[in-house]
């Protein structure tokens, strides 16, 4: 698909087509809609990236909430799999999975919603720096650290599209 045909898509189709990009938030790809057209993957992820931008506090927290816990058992989103499988998370051993639970759990409980973190490019060893060093950060840096991961899981996803020119 070319980004003309996704500018060509009326709301519906192309809610279908992105709605996924941030986890279980249609809201995200239904409100950038409005910002059509897009004269590149850029302009279609900084209008996706402002619409979560100039979301509501609430709306924000939720689309953070909506994203699983790291190395989770649970069913996820395909997407949310493949990324995670990709970082080596599917093949934890016991003990290094009882670690990720434990420190996912630390980090829910002192910030309010799940450690985020781009896991594509990324090993089992980086999330497990990353969700130690950050575990540590004051409340409202690590808001704005989980929105920029985010942003990031959407660039990565919107780029696995290959929307061509």
């Amino acid at each position: 698909m070319t980004i003309a045909e996704l500018n060509a898509h009326d709301r519906t189709e192309f809610v279908r087509v992105l709605g996924w990009i941030f986890e279980d938030s249609p809201w995200v790809a239904e409100r950038a809609w409005d910002r059509r057209p897009f004269g590149s993957l850029d302009e279609l992820h900084a209008a996706m990236t402002s619409v979560v931008e100039t979301a509501t506090d609430a709306e924000r927290l939720a689309l953070l909430r909506a994203h699983p816990d790291l190395g989770t058992r649970l069913r996820i989103s395909s997407a949310s799999t493949v990324e995670q499988q990709g970082a080596g998370l599917d093949h934890l051993d016991p003990s290094e999975w009882a670690r990720l639970q434990h420190l996912n759990a630390e980090y829910r409980t002192r910030f309010g919603f799940p450690f985020l973190f781009a896991v594509k490019h990324s090993t089992k060893d980086d999330v497990f720096a990353a969700l130690e060093e950050r575990s540590r950060s004051p409340r409202d840096h690590e808001l704005a650290e989980a929105l920029g991961q985010v942003y990031r899981i959407a660039r990565f996803r919107l780029e696995d599209l290959g929307l061509a020119a």
